[in-house]
């Protein structure tokens, strides 16, 4: 198998719930809307990974905002980027990876500048070998075409094999396994009691960097 580890970004890479956090507190503050909205926001993110657009609307309608929702979610995607931050352990054990001979890449579904942004805010643009975006291909995972592409843009061919590594079920693992790639779980414990088929499960990235410099 070729050493090729595709990584998603939200909460994998990154820790994207303390930077939603950090925005909801200020979208409450900005508001007037007090401290239980900032609650009800961080529930309602948690709560299935909605759209952002079907995010907005329904904080819209809630809190009886005058901002149409395109001004909402184009301020959030704007914002975002500047409170995430990604873990020294997770760029030095990318750093080791590489070393090691392998390519990494970030596949992620999500807005082409609210993605992009968080990717060179964080320094991950220079720490990996490529990255697939839905917003720029037209892509989603779990279609397999996204996993292809960021393969490609490694010199790889999926064919080869290689390991996916996301937190969700069904975008990440479900779509490396339909790429025949291996995968690794990071539970976030938003999926309590859910069946899986991932070849390994973890709670954090430096965990997957083992996993992975063991199996090359």
């Amino acid at each position: 198998m070729q050493r090729l580890a595709l990584f998603d970004l939200d909460n994998t890479l990154i820790s994207l719930d303390k930077a939603f956090k950090v925005w909801a507190d200020e979208f409450a503050t900005e508001h007037n809307l007090g401290c239980e909205a900032v609650d009800w926001l961080v529930a309602l993110d948690r709560a299935g990974y909605p759209h952002r657009e079907q995010f907005f609307t329904r904080a819209r309608d809630h809190f009886a905002l005058l901002d149409p929702v395109d001004e909402l979610w184009r301020r959030y995607r704007m914002r975002m980027p500047y409170p995430v931050r990604c873990g020294s352990q997770v760029m030095e054990g990318l750093e080791k990876l590489r070393a090691a001979g392998w390519k990494a890449a970030i596949v992620t579904n999500g807005t082409a500048d609210n993605q992009l942004g968080k990717i060179q805010r964080t320094g991950l643009a220079e720490a990996v070998d490529a990255y697939a975006l839905s917003g720029l291909e037209g892509i989603r995972k779990p279609d397999v075409g996204l996993f292809e592409v960021a393969a490609r843009r490694c010199g790889m061919d999926l064919a080869d094999g290689g390991w996916m590594i996301g937190d969700h079920l069904v975008a990440d693992i479900g779509g490396g396994r339909a790429a025949g790639l291996r995968t690794i779980w990071v539970d976030r414990g938003t999926w309590p009691g859910q069946e899986h088929e991932a070849d390994y499960v973890v709670t954090d990235v430096p965990q997957v960097m083992e996993i992975l410099l063991k199996s090359g």
